[in-house]
Parts: structure tokens; sequence; C-alpha cells
């Protein structure tokens, strides 16, 4: 066995066991492994930093040590154990593209006939059923994917344990590049084996809910076209048609971009015209009698999600703030200098990965990275961030504008017990405008004295200032 029939066997291992194939990381660090690199060559070589490489490396290593049964594979015997394997004819490559383990071939360049192992063979991913069947069904075509992950050790645990603690529908908010799709990248492999199906799905195209269904409905039927009356099933009976196989199997359905069925100009959480079902569909997920659980990513909250939740109902919202100190990894792998100033601009932008990975690259590009000389300016710089900060605030009403705009002239924050003259909002209309806008993660607020008051972030401010 050589260095690209190891790859070769692995790639397919790895979209048997998760749905995805290797990443080029993933292959450099396998690639290493085999001619005995250390991390640090590796991370070199590829511009990473080497715990990064590291972390990728130790997930790559239990993943193999899982699918393989209770061989503790590591950086250090990989080659080894599939010398051994191929020695031991447990593991052989027989050309054109075909693996053979045991007594059982696969077609590796078919990602849609599954790698199955001896029935005597333990395999935690990919389990067998007492129809031959592998225990975790995994549909994660629509999933990006997962390059750079920061440590969120807290948020994980809460997730883990909202979904231990059979929570049928969990929403994870927050702004644009905040890591509501990493995170939930990273959640599925410590709770795949809960589940009997995973599926994900974008909703960026905002497809109507019946097709959506229908969709869904497939991939729990292993694949089988779904029988022609199920998508009227619910309009003639009000009954979710999905709820049979939410009960009947244990399914992890997520679904990401869900603010594109939202509505602009309209206050956070209301649906666009011939979309208004969806709403009665988190609705039911939410109050009906099941095992598996539906996981919402998106910039705002739907509407109905904050009468459902509750310390001890069925579901539950996660706001995704940014990072901390964490953060400072960006730093070190976009090679900016002065570490001793790079919390002050973690805070300025928020801790957003996406924010800071973008001025990093423009403090690299302008200033050398130099952090002090880029923060000598009095200007908070925006660049590339524009574009993205345009995608959500032009989603806001023109009240919500005004709002956004006496908060951006304020340089405390406000109470909203004392609005200016100019603001030509009704107290009840403040209200509910600054509802809307901390269901889009647009406000801050700050406890002064006992009473909640609200900011913009540094960023968010420079931007709303600079429309003017």
């Amino acid at each position: 066995m050589d260095v690209e029939e190891a790859l070769e066997f692995v790639d397919h291992l790895a979209l048997t066991t998760t749905g995805k194939h290797l990443d080029s990381l993933q292959k450099a660090i396998l690639r290493g492994a085999w001619d005995n690199q250390k991390y640090k060559e590796i991370a070199q070589h590829h511009n990473r930093s080497e715990k990064y490489v590291k972390e990728v490396g130790f997930k790559l290593w239990k993943l193999l040590s899982v699918a393989l049964g209770d061989e503790q594979v590591s950086k250090a015997n990989f080659r080894a154990k599939l010398e051994n394997l191929q020695a031991s004819n447990i593991v052989s490559l027989v050309g054109n593209g075909c693996i053979h383990i045991g007594n059982i071939s696969a077609d590796s360049s078919q990602s849609s006939k599954k790698l199955q192992s001896e029935p005597q063979e333990k395999n935690k991913f990919n389990e067998k059923t007492s129809n031959s069947e592998p225990k975790v069904h995994l549909d994660l075509a629509d999933a990006p994917e997962l390059t750079l992950f920061y440590n969120r050790t807290s948020e994980l645990t809460t997730l883990e344990n909202g979904i231990l603690g059979r929570t049928r529908l969990i929403t994870i908010l927050g702004l644009s590049g905040i890591g509501k799709t990493a995170i939930t990248l990273q959640l599925i492999p410590q709770i795949q084996q809960e589940f009997d199906r995973i599926i994900w799905r974008s909703l960026r195209n905002a497809p109507p809910l019946a097709s959506l269904e229908t969709d869904l409905i497939k991939f729990c039927r292993g694949g089988v076209p779904v029988p022609a009356p199920y998508p009227e099933e619910r309009a003639t009976t009000g009954v979710l048609p999905l709820l049979e196989y939410l009960r009947s199997h244990r399914c992890l359905i997520i679904l990401d971009d869900v603010q594109t069925i939202f509505s602009s100009q309209q206050l956070a959480g209301n649906y666009q015209p011939g979309y208004e079902n969806y709403g009665a569909f988190f609705k039911q997920i939410a109050e009906s009698s099941h095992n598996s659980c539906l996981i919402l990513l998106s910039w705002e909250k739907p509407r109905e999600i904050a009468g459902l939740e509750g310390e001890n109902r069925p579901c539950k919202s996660l706001q995704l703030n940014g990072l901390c100190a964490e953060a400072q990894e960006i730093f070190r792998e976009k090679g900016l200098a002065e570490p001793e100033k790079w919390l002050e601009l973690i805070d300025l932008y928020r801790g957003n990965p996406l924010w800071l990975n973008i001025i990093a690259t423009m403090i690299q590009d302008l200033f050398s990275g130099s952090v002090s000389e880029f923060l000598s300016y009095d200007t908070l710089f925006l660049g590339d961030l524009e574009s993205l900060l345009h995608q959500q605030c032009d989603r806001l009403t023109a009240s919500e504008q005004q709002a956004m705009g006496w908060l951006a002239t304020t340089p405390e924050p406000a109470d909203l017990s004392k609005i200016p003259e100019n603001l030509q909002l009704s107290r009840a209309e403040l209200l509910n405008v600054m509802q809307s806008l901390g269901r889009r993660s647009l406000v801050e607020t700050v406890q002064q004295n006992g009473r909640s008051h609200f900011t913009l972030a540094p960023v968010i401010r420079e931007y709303i200032t600079n429309k003017k």
C-alpha cells in the first residue's frame, strides 16, 4: 500500500461515516503522517497554525479509530495500522477505484455506495441494524465545508445537553459570520450516534414548505419516492406528514439560512407572502410528541419561537456571540504583529470570526501586519464588511432605521424611558422596534443602575453613521 492508496481508502471511509470527502488539510495531515512529518512542518507548508492542524488531526484520528473498530489510530501509528490491515487481508485495494475490506468490495468512485465492514467488526459510526442497513443515515449535501473552528466549548455543551435532554427545536441566532454554521458542523460528530437520520438543508433559495417536506420525507424513507397524497395531506388533515417519520425514527434536521423566508422592510421574523405555513411547521415540530430535533440557523428569530421557549419546554434558542481571547488564533494565522494589541481589535469587531478574518487581511495588505498603525486612525475601517452589513441592515423597516440612527448618535447606552423629541416614534412603537432589532442581533443590551440600556457595536455604529 502506498500513500495514494491509503488516502483513497481513508477518503472512502470518511465519506461513509460522515457523508463528506476529506478536505485538503485532512489529506495533507495524512500525507504528513505517512511520511513521519511533524505537525509543525505540515502547518508551515500549508500556512496554518500548528495548534489548528493538531486539532484537525486529533478529530481525524478519532474518526478513524471509531470507524475501524477498537483500533486506537494516531499520527504515530497511522501508516503501520493500515499496512497491518492490508497484510492481514482485512483491507486491500483491488484496482479500478475499488476498496476491499474482509470479504466485501465497494466502488470508491461512487459516493452513493456505502463501505461496509464484516458483522463482527465494531463500527460506532455505521452500526448495523437487523436489516443490515447503517444505523446513522447522513445527508449533508447542503452543508458547507468546515474550514476553521475556534473554541466554543460552553456553547457546544449547551447544544449537546439540549439535544440529549430531548429538546425538539433549537434556534441558533447571530449575525452573519458569527459561527452558527461552524458550531453546528462541529456538533454533528459529537451527537450523531443519538440519531438514526441526519439531514442538512439550506433555505437559501426559499423553497416552498411542501417542497421541503417532500424532500425530508423522501430522505426519512431511505430515498423511496414520496406517495402522491403526501404534499396535500397537511391541507386536508392539519397533521404534519413528516411527524410519522419523526416518531418512527430519531431524526436531526438542520435548516440553514432561515432568514431568507422572512420579509424585508418588516419587523424581524415576519414571513414572506406564501411562506406563513413555515410558522405552523416550526410550531408543530416543537409542540408534537416525538424524539427528533430540528435546528434552525438564522440571522433573526421566527416570531412564534418566543412563545414556545421556556426552562422546562422542548424549544430553546442559543444567541451566538463573538469570540474572546481564542480569536487571537485568527491573527496568528494571518501573521499579524503586536499581539498585545490583538484583544483591543477583537473587542472593536466584537469577536466575529468572519469580520476579524476580513480585517486581519486588510491589516496585512495595507499596514504590513501592524495592528497599532491600523488602530491609530480615528475612523474605524470597514472595507469589505460594508457589503455584509448592508445585507442585514437593508432588511430594516423605516422605524428600525430611525432607531438605529438615534443609537448611532448617542455616545452612551440609551435609556428607552428618555425618548428624544426628534425620534418620531411612540413609546409602543419604539418598544416593538427595539425588540425586533434585538431579534436581529443588531443592538447590544447593557445593564446600568438595574435598568436595561441599549447601544450599538462599534462596527455597526460606524456603518450607520456612514450611511447618513
